[in-house]
């Protein structure tokens, strides 16, 4: 008498999670972001307006998606480690997707910065009064910008790239799917954008499909946040 086999590992061409999953997945991105677009800024617990309180609850949501995420691949036997890819070497290798992450960011803020510019898309008051001033701001702010690098490129590029590969067969159409998702998601930033960070989603998407892993885009991910919101709220104080 024979024993039944046992459930195998989904191969790179098949779906990573049930179908289901995945639109919940969305539907809680597009929740996320209408709450964001009606509260004019990150959404929080509770009734703190304080920017941290604001930054801790934006942490914590990001991580309950991903562990979400890692859920609906244990449903179909996987891993998390699955969705970040190859080329997680030692330091040769991190110093070479330092590098690849500071090339795509300049290249790909010349390409938003034309965009914008045709589309007189602006930073509007939501986007202002979420800037980091104090240094407690800051420092909360930077474990904000550790979180939306690691777990939003887990999430975009990761997971819904994944998925929609396996789904239609076609990585250009999963690339550009995940970056419209990627724009969705950003409704406290206005439409304008909303369209711009499609593009930005969209070649995040096309870098991680370049390098067959999600850490220059972690990285490219951090700086872009980081970087841009301390100096925005240096002279914007």
């Amino acid at each position: 008498m024979s024993t039944p086999a046992s459930p195998q590992p989904s191969t790179s061409a098949d779906a990573i999670a049930p179908a289901w999953h995945t639109i919940v997945v969305v539907l809680i991105m597009l929740a996320v972001s209408g709450l964001s677009a009606y509260s004019r800024g990150l959404a929080q617990l509770g009734h703190s307006q304080s920017h941290i309180g604001r930054y801790a609850t934006a942490i914590v949501m990001e991580w309950v998606v991903v562990g979400f995420i890692w859920f609906g691949l244990r449903l179909r036997k996987q891993h998390l480690r699955i969705l970040l890819g190859e080329n997680w070497g030692g330091a040769r290798q991190i110093f070479r997707d330092l590098g690849v992450a500071v090339l795509f960011l300049i290249v790909s803020n010349l390409v938003l910065s034309l965009i914008g510019h045709l589309l007189k898309a602006v930073p509007n008051d939501a986007i202002r009064n979420l800037l980091p001033h104090t240094s407690s701001e800051i420092a909360v702010y930077f474990l904000l910008t550790v979180t939306a690098g690691i777990c939003e490129e887990i999430i975009f590029r990761g997971y819904f790239q994944r998925q929609f590969s396996a789904w239609f067969k076609n990585a250009p159409v999963a690339v550009v799917l995940q970056g419209i998702i990627f724009g969705a998601s950003h409704g406290y930033q206005g439409t304008k954008l909303m369209l711009v960070i499609v593009v930005f989603g969209t070649m995040f998407g096309m870098l991680a499909q370049w390098r067959h892993s999600l850490r220059p885009g972690m990285i490219a991910h951090f700086l872009q946040d980081f970087s841009g919101g301390v100096m925005a709220g240096r002279f914007m104080k």
